[in-house]
């Protein structure tokens, strides 16, 4: 009986990894490989498109070859009356390779406007709730290489600046949560073929075909602009140059904040006079960093505003008061004190 067992168990490992012979597949999967650490748990946001298909037989694959466990997750947003049909038909996918995927429903009001925002938005709640319960600290995303164009572009289209536009990266962290990205380098199309090749279907959105969501529009841009001759591959390189100098800004505004800060045990900061004689985009990003550590914010506050409050601890040598961000600014002689805002709440009777 142990003997049968064993041999169960060993077919069905061979029944997953056996794609990995291929030689396209195999060089996908090793992307997908150097971006994970062993031993650890992992929450996988699935839709039953071809990129999270893709994404979880690769994580099945993984769990296989190492000691790691998966835990699968699809959002029902419940946006429209096809979503649980292609819920059910995204387990049955999965199910053939052995994963079993719950379902989570999103409940409550659902939006007339903004609809795609907010629908991630609740997505991500979701997926962070049950990391929570599973202790995971990390849940991946079937994001690939034309979401990085097409994010690149919206927000170029917005007047983002350099954070922005390479605001897309393979890892990323929201309220101590990681989210990765592991196939971001990968072609959608090379994706779609593996899932046709590992599960011989997909789940196809309709709502990708719906030019009312700016994303759609932007996507069937690109696809217009190949035929002109645009490579899409130097947008891409493009990203990879624009990052290379956001982390350089990076480094030199941690370093700002390393050599001219001082927090004391309130958990108040103190900027002294060398902070603002740094080149400006250093002192922004470091005010913006500042901000979030001490006004415990994920999102900072718009770069117009925080420019702003720079112009203002400049041009004033008294005392006065300021806030931003769930944060106090007081200028005091040459330095300039960060507190966190303080809100008080009065009992009406």
């Amino acid at each position: 009986m142990k003997k049968k067992s064993l041999n169960v168990k060993k077919k069905s490992l061979k029944s997953v990894t056996h794609f990995l012979k291929n030689k396209h597949i195999y060089s996908v999967y090793k992307i997908f490989e150097r971006n994970l650490v062993k031993n650890e748990k992992y929450i996988v946001a699935v839709s039953g498109g071809p990129d999270s298909l893709a994404l979880s037989f690769f994580a099945k694959c993984y769990s296989e070859l190492n000691n790691t466990k998966f835990y699968y997750y699809l959002v029902d947003h419940k946006l429209r009356k096809e979503s649980k049909e292609e819920a059910n038909k995204t387990l049955s996918l999965l199910k053939k390779i052995g994963i079993k995927c719950k379902v989570l429903t999103w409940k409550g009001k659902k939006p007339k406007s903004n609809i795609q925002s907010i629908a991630r938005l609740n997505r991500y709640s979701l997926l962070i709730n049950k990391c929570k319960k599973k202790k995971s600290n990390s849940i991946l995303l079937g994001h690939q290489k034309n979401d990085l164009n097409e994010n690149f572009l919206i927000r170029m289209m917005r007047g983002s600046g350099l954070k922005g536009l390479v605001s897309m990266d393979i890892f990323s962290n929201n309220k101590n949560i990681n989210f990765i990205r592991p196939l971001l380098e990968v072609e959608k199309k090379k994706l779609e073929n593996i899932s046709l090749m590992v599960f011989s279907d997909y789940v196809t959105d309709p709502s990708n075909k719906n030019e009312n969501f700016k994303r759609i529009r932007v996507r069937n841009l690109i696809s217009s602009l190949e035929k002109e001759g645009l490579d899409k591959d130097k947008i891409y390189l493009t990203i990879q140059n624009l990052k290379s100098a956001n982390n350089a800004l990076d480094f030199y505004s941690e370093k700002n904040i390393r050599e001219n800060t001082f927090f004391n045990k309130k958990k108040n900061v103190t900027l002294n006079k060398q902070f603002f004689e740094q080149p400006y985009e250093i002192v922004i990003r470091s005010i913006t960093k500042l901000i979030k550590k001490v006004g415990k914010n994920y999102y900072p506050p718009r770069g117009k505003s925080i420019k702003n409050i720079i112009v203002e601890l400049k041009s004033t040598n008294n005392s006065k008061k300021a806030t931003l961000g769930g944060c106090v600014f007081e200028k005091v002689s040459k330095t300039v004190i960060i507190s966190k805002e303080k809100h008080n709440f009065l009992n009406k009777g």
